[in-house]
């Protein structure tokens, strides 16, 4: 095992506090920093795939996520008419007893992860970060903003896809990109026929519903939008119901019928950053969005960001060092990470052109297949 023993994490998230968990089981001191006072969760519903269940099962908050969200296995996928055009198989992956997929609302989800990183002891401290960073061979002087100072073994940068501790340590790192995709969401009644993750394919518009509880489930709709420019929040809902015309099947229509002015509906730009290697220098490591931000069609990214924190501790358990231990985090996560970055966005550029389908579908069964296999 490395000689680490106190670490901070900067930023609250998914991938944040997967790492905190995990950290210390493996005997860390963590120390937590999150710069929301309220350590809030923002968005409407969010996809959770098997693999991502596994990860959460290793988290040790499975049981919570099925009892509080809503699981399923496999993708209906129908035209934008509302005629069949087969299912996408979702493996249980994560043991016989967990279903293939499922979604919940993200503010749950943050909820039962927040309570599990208290419960595990990690050192919480809410409405503060990092003002700098100063790296010494043995250890990183951190100051926070609270004008408190200490020193730690390692710096874990989780503070998501504008990360300051990205800007502080990689200042020539690449810049998020716009993909040219937006996504709209809203939650609605769920009909008792939807038990699993549903789409609809539109010629430039897909549409898609996933269960977040046995009364609820949220619509998803992709839109391309060449720009990237500010929309005002009184216009979503009669945005999405302009976008929802274009399918005539009738459960979307439904679904059309709920959304009013009284909805709550976000709109949300699609970007996209993969970090070219390496993730670490000296004693600071960046993980999830910091270093491999996805767009969501592979329904991926918070997996993957949550994976990072338990392969991150695990070999940080188990290397001889530290450069040891971040290289070979470094080497293991790389391709898994790649491959859902590159992918979702070529998903989203056949979505833009209008290209072939049956690209579309063959990429999104391949990265199911390599994302079930073991991390």
């Amino acid at each position: 095992m490395t000689s680490i023993r106190h670490v901070l994490i900067v930023g609250g998230g998914f991938s944040g506090m997967a790492t905190a968990i995990q950290c210390v089981k493996q005997g860390l001191k963590v120390d937590l920093v999150e710069i929301d006072r309220e350590w809030r969760a923002y968005g409407a519903g969010i996809s959770i795939g098997g693999p991502t269940l596994r990860a959460l099962k290793t988290i040790g908050v499975v049981e919570a996520v099925m009892e509080r969200g809503f699981c399923g296995d496999g993708v209906n996928l129908f035209a934008s008419s509302g005629a069949p055009l087969g299912q996408l198989p979702t493996p249980r992956v994560a043991g016989p007893d967990i279903p293939g997929g499922g979604a919940i609302m993200r503010p749950i989800l943050a909820d039962i992860l927040a309570e599990a990183t208290r419960a595990a002891g990690v050192h919480v401290r809410l409405g503060c970060t990092f003002s700098q960073i100063v790296q010494r061979d043995d250890g990183v002087e951190v100051t926070l903003t609270d004008g408190t100072q200490a020193t730690y073994d390692l710096v874990i940068g989780a503070d998501g896809l504008y990360s300051k501790v990205r800007q502080a340590v990689f200042p020539d790192a690449p810049q998020p990109r716009y993909t040219g995709q937006g996504i709209w969401r809203a939650v609605v009644s769920r009909p008792a026929e939807i038990t699993c993750a549903t789409m609809w394919m539109g010629h430039k518009v897909k549409a898609g519903v996933n269960p977040v509880s046995h009364d609820e489930m949220y619509v998803f709709v992709t839109e391309d939008r060449p720009t990237n420019e500010r929309i005002d929040p009184e216009c979503w809902p009669q945005m999405l119901r302009d976008l929802l015309a274009s399918f005539s099947a009738p459960l979307v229509q439904s679904i059309r019928d709920q959304i009013g002015p009284h909805s709550t509906v976000i709109y949300r730009p699609l970007e996209r950053l993969l970090v070219p290697q390496p993730w670490f220098a000296g004693r600071v490591v960046l993980v999830g969005d910091a270093v491999h931000a996805t767009t969501p069609h592979m329904a991926a990214g918070a997996g993957i960001g949550v994976e990072d924190g338990i392969v991150l501790a695990e070999e940080l358990g188990r290397g001889a060092t530290l450069d040891a231990a971040l290289r070979a985090f470094q080497a293991h996560r790389w391709e898994r990470c790649r491959i859902v970055v590159e992918n979702s966005g070529r998903l989203g550029e056949i979505e833009i052109c209008g290209g072939d389908r049956a690209e579309h579908a063959q990429i999104m069964r391949e990265t199911l297949m390599s994302l079930a296999q073991p991390i």
